[in-house]
């Protein structure tokens, strides 16, 4: 049977269910099929989390990332071994702020690195069936030197505890499984096949 590209989606109605810490829509949807037919009325809800900036920091000159731990609600209620999750540094980008300044400013909140340089990995989805979020990762430029301890927002209520890695131990600990949230083994995979370009590529531009 030939196929066609969908393109059409037909709104029914949409409500919003949740306004807390999670926004949640309900939306009643059709939409057009591969082989020009439509859906039945669906029913979906979606969780509107908008557009998020992470960012892996690497000292070119160390050859070492900063990676950060947290308590992770999703986690835990998954009964999760270990909730406090080794991650990259995230935030959610405010109103009127690119994913670059995002990707700088939570370096300085959660882990009190400057980052030099910035460098894309990619832009996904991270749970396109169920959630809107929309992800920026970064490699970006750092000095390891003087990073690490106790940081975050108090206003915020986080408790960050950012640590730096020497590059190989932080892939062994990602081949280990240790390694448990999608945008922190996107970029740690990401880096092990470039960084050697990107540091030769950053170093020569000092």
């Amino acid at each position: 049977m030939a196929s066609r590209n969908p393109k059409g989606v037909d709104i029914d109605d949409e409500s919003e269910i949740s306004s807390g810490y999670l926004k949640i829509h309900r939306y009643r949807i059709r939409h057009e099929r591969y082989d020009g037919d439509w859906s039945p009325l669906l029913s979906r809800e979606v969780m509107d989390r908008g557009a998020v900036g992470a960012v892996l920091p690497f000292d070119p000159i160390r050859q070492a990332v900063v990676l950060i731990e947290q308590f992770r609600i999703g986690a835990w209620s998954a009964a999760w071994p270990q909730p406090w999750l080794v991650e990259c540094i995230a935030g959610v980008i405010e109103d009127g702020e690119t994913p670059e300044a995002l990707a700088i400013r939570e370096a300085r909140e959660e882990a009190g690195c400057t980052i030099k340089r910035l460098e894309p990995i990619a832009r996904y989805f991270s749970t396109p069936g169920a959630c809107s979020e929309l992800v920026y990762l970064f490699c970006g430029e750092v000095d390891t030197s003087d990073v690490g301890g106790i940081h975050g927002l108090e206003t915020e209520h986080e408790d960050i505890r950012a640590s730096v890695w020497p590059l190989e131990e932080a892939l062994d600990l990602m081949h280990r499984g240790e390694v448990s949230n999608s945008m922190t083994l996107i970029a740690l995979q990401w880096l092990a096949a470039h960084h050697q370009d990107l540091s030769d590529r950053w170093q020569c531009a000092r």
